[in-house]
């Protein structure tokens, strides 16, 4: 049942989205580490704030990796249009090589880690956002 002070309680999805929070609460953060860093990007087991698995059952993110490839896809070919267009119709391979695969090295990390968001939040059956549990719990 939706009441005023769920209403209130709710928060919007695009910038928990944006800053890998949790898909059930949007409180907690999904990862431990910053996404560009010296450190390799490691995910929390559980949300902060719900205690929500993000794992939902073994080699469950296996499909984020389908992910990130359809995403490594999309950007391989957008840049491959605008050099083609920025450059004229360039016919030196090497040009779109360097300039794709460099590109998909910087972005490596934003793929894994949007691809992971994009799995919880709209390709898991079941999990829904719930706007009672991203108050903050009193007995804390």
């Amino acid at each position: 049942m939706i009441t005023m002070s769920n209403l209130e309680n709710k928060l919007p999805v695009w910038p928990a989205v944006v800053h890998a929070k949790c898909p059930r609460c949007r409180r907690g953060d999904m990862f431990v580490t910053s996404m560009y860093g010296f450190k390799s990007q490691v995910m929390h087991k559980t949300c902060t704030h719900c205690g929500l698995t993000y794992e939902r059952e073994p080699g469950y993110f296996y499909v984020a990796m389908l992910i990130s490839y359809a995403m490594f896809v999309a950007e391989m070919i957008t840049l491959a249009v605008a050099i083609s267009v920025l450059t004229g119709g360039s016919k030196n391979p090497w040009l779109y090589i360097i300039v794709i695969l460099s590109t998909g090295v910087v972005l490596s990390p934003f793929n894994f880690r949007y691809s992971r968001v994009i799995l919880l939040y709209w390709l898991t059956p079941g999990l829904h956002y719930h706007p009672e549990l991203s108050v903050d719990n009193p007995n804390e």
